[in-house]
């Protein structure tokens, strides 16, 4: 049987949600801000093999809305690390093919059911952790929850990925069998901590393969708690490994002679290196996903006011920091006037403030390297005699 979501339609947030006028997800969500503060600032180890090892260097994790908030600490995998948490995937792979899809895909859905009841904590901490306003990191939970589920549907519905082929005579059979990698490394991003790192693991999980998880230093907290909640929901311990740590945990990781595949978000120069220098040994499948520019098209017969508030809103959704930000716009010359018109009013009806607030639409930038590159982006915009119509300045007050 396929499973749907739980959630009354009434409190589903997805991003395509304009607005949160509903009480009682207010309250949830503003209660789960206020219970999550005291799960801030714990130390977390590494993840191998089901053994948290905290012994190790640790870097700490400010929040971009108050840097005298700790998120967490975090331990700094070592490179052995890299290679036990590889050597433990490789060992368990076997075993955990064996145990069929329909047990992996069971596991899979009571780990949506655990997500979907800690929606409101999850999003609290995705708020503290990478200042996403309530419906941007309820949208985050929500979409994880459905790629649990979905990917759990579309294996049932295709019979685990076995498909009987067409026959040229009676005395043959032909069945196509798809099976897992091996080994799959996911390198996920700060954008979205929990989507994009639960799923492209899940993805791997329930078709049989292993994986090593190295998240963003600023996303890694929501990593950990798609870990904590696959372990509730009786993941086994050599299935699913966390590593956290900087650029060179993810480049020993990624280059591992034994990763037998990748998935990579982030920007277009690392995603690329990575797809031109992992395969050198041997070929490897890499899904890479990088940045973009979201281009929209504005006709002479389109709404206007709709378009505005669509290119707004798909510009300055989470500070314009992901790949699917709207950061060009074509529009035909009859209209163009009236569009900037009602799109700089559209954007200057934007509040900037702690998303954790209900009036707030952007949060803060990540860290200091996003504020500089704000800078350079409105003086290149300026030395190449653009105008700035509307904001172009760093906020450090409100």
């Amino acid at each position: 049987m396929l499973q749907q979501s739980e959630v009354p339609l009434a409190m589903k947030i997805t991003y395509a949600t304009m607005s949160a006028d509903n009480q009682e997800l207010n309250q949830a969500y503003e209660a789960a801000v206020d219970s999550v503060r005291e799960r801030l600032g714990k130390t977390y180890g590494v993840w191998v093999n089901g053994e948290e090892r905290t012994d190790r260097e640790l870097f700490e994790e400010k929040s971009p809305i108050d840097k005298s908030i700790v998120v967490g600490k975090y331990s700094q995998a070592t490179t052995d690390d890299v290679d036990d948490a590889v050597a433990a995937a490789e060992a368990f792979a076997p075993e955990w093919e064996a145990w069929g899809w329909e047990k992996r895909r069971d596991l899979m859905l009571a780990a949506a059911d655990l997500m979907d009841e800690q929606t409101f904590e999850l999003a609290a901490l995705m708020t503290f952790e990478v200042g996403k306003n309530r419906l941007e990191a309820l949208g985050d939970v929500a979409e994880t929850v459905e790629f649990l589920r979905y990917y759990s549907n579309q294996i049932t519905e295709h019979d685990g990925f076995v498909t009987p082929l067409s026959s040229l005579s009676e005395n043959e059979t032909n069945v196509s069998v798809l099976r897992p990698w091996g080994v799959w490394a996911v390198i996920s991003p700060f954008n979205f901590p929990l989507a994009l790192s639960g799923g492209p693991s899940t993805g791997a999980l329930i078709t049989g393969n292993t994986v090593v998880l190295k998240p963003s230093n600023t996303g890694a907290l929501m990593a950990l708690e798609y870990y904590r909640i696959m372990k509730e929901a009786g993941l086994p311990d050599g299935a699913l490994h966390v590593l956290t740590g900087g650029d060179e945990t993810g480049d020993h990781l990624a280059h591992h002679e034994d990763v037998d595949g990748l998935t990579f978000t982030g920007s277009h120069p690392v995603g690329m290196y990575l797809y031109r220098t992992v395969n050198e040994k041997r070929p490897k499948p890499v899904a890479a996903e990088m940045g973009g520019k979201n281009p929209a098209i504005v006709t002479s017969t389109a709404d206007l006011d709709v378009a505005a508030q669509g290119v707004m809103r798909g510009a300055f959704g989470l500070s314009g920091q992901k790949c699917s930000a709207t950061s060009r716009v074509y529009v035909e010359k009859p209209v163009y006037d009236q569009f900037v018109s009602k799109l700089v009013a559209e954007t200057e009806k934007l509040t900037v403030g702690d998303p954790a607030k209900l009036e707030t639409f952007m949060g803060p930038v990540i860290d200091e390297e996003a504020v500089e590159r704000f800078r350079r982006a409105v003086d290149a915009v300026r030395d190449d005699g653009g105008e700035v119509l509307t904001g172009g300045e760093v906020i450090t007050e409100g």
